[in-house]
């Protein structure tokens, strides 16, 4: 699991079906760090911070274990200060 900042969602109007419509969200471990795109599972907007788990954990919590997901989040962090 990692914690991260949700910064934006990603748009995308061409994806494979299986996709469906789960919105998708660009994420940030750290200021600066690398940015990676997540399934939003749980409705969280841009600011937010987030708990974001990778791998077979992201195709379950996205919903299936065939899902393409790398990266899903699956929780709202109440209070989080960043280092």
């Amino acid at each position: 699991m990692k914690i991260c900042k949700v910064e934006k969602t990603l748009v995308s109007t061409n994806r494979i079906s299986s996709l469906g419509h789960r919105p998708l969200l660009v994420v940030q471990e750290k200021a600066g760090g690398a940015r990676t795109v997540a399934v939003d599972a749980v409705g969280c907007v841009p600011g937010d911070w987030v708990i974001v788990v990778g791998s077979s954990a992201a195709r379950e919590a996205a919903g299936s274990k065939e899902y393409p997901s790398d990266a899903t989040i699956v929780g709202i962090i109440d209070y989080w200060e960043a280092e």
